[in-house]
């Protein structure tokens, strides 16, 4: 919140690179739309859905999602959306789904205690705003924020792809159940059910959410999210 504050006192300096004017300025908005593709992490748990994002979880992307998510910068949310938007229509556009069909954009929860923390709902959000964008390019889009979290879990930062999946392991529900997934499938039964995150990791936390949505009812093809952690390559011992 402090730092929403300053932003309105005090000359915008870009969340990438800190130089004065826009919130993102050229350059680092070109690094951050990257290059929509597949990145899953590896291995994939079993049930995460087709994975795209945007750009790898570094330099200039990870100060600019850092920046939004964690300090509060919220004048960040339209291009961080619109990115997510350009990500998932080339998803689309590659899975070869209809043009303009029907999308409910259902983005992974974040806890009570970390909303009161951070101030917003940065997924949620991010999710509203794409829901927009799309809207404005012709695909009948929605938001909908239907999971919730069942129980606490730790936060995910520093723990091994084992202990995330432990850590978040049915911990996701559906508010209202099946009902609450047939009310927004209701007249548009061809929609597509995309979940939307700002980072991709293990994937665990996707693979969890997809779980969610499918016992409710729901087909989960795609998951889109802004960017996705580099893969630690092994190196083989001599």
């Amino acid at each position: 919140m402090l730092t929403a504050l300053l932003d309105l006192i005090s000359p915008r300096r870009c969340a990438g690179c800190a130089l004065p004017g826009a919130p993102v300025c050229r350059l680092c908005a070109a690094e951050l739309r990257g290059e929509p593709v597949p990145r899953p992490p590896g291995p994939p748990p079993p049930g995460l859905p087709d994975c795209w994002s945007a750009a790898c979880y570094e330099g200039a992307v990870r100060r600019v999602v850092l920046a939004y998510k964690e300090r509060g910068r919220t004048a960040l949310a339209p291009p961080l959306a619109a990115c997510l938007a350009s990500t998932l229509l080339a998803a689309l556009a590659a899975r070869g789904f209809p043009s303009g069909a029907p999308l409910i954009l259902v983005p992974v929860p974040s806890s009570r205690r970390s909303v009161r923390r951070r101030g917003h709902d940065p997924v949620r959000r991010l999710a509203v705003l794409a829901a927009r964008a799309l809207r404005a390019r012709g695909w009948p889009a929605v938001a909908a924020p239907v999971l919730a979290q069942r129980r606490r879990v730790r936060d995910q930062a520093g723990l091994s792809a084992s202990e995330r999946a432990a850590n978040i392991d049915r911990a996701l529900g559906v508010r209202g159940g099946p009902i609450a997934v047939q009310r927004r499938l209701q007249g548009s039964p061809a929609a597509v059910v995309v979940l939307l995150d700002d980072i991709v990791t293990t994937g665990a936390t996707l693979a969890e959410a997809a779980r969610a949505l499918r016992g409710a009812g729901a087909a989960v093809p795609l998951a889109v999210t802004l960017a996705a952690t580099p893969r630690r390559r092994r190196h083989a011992r001599i």
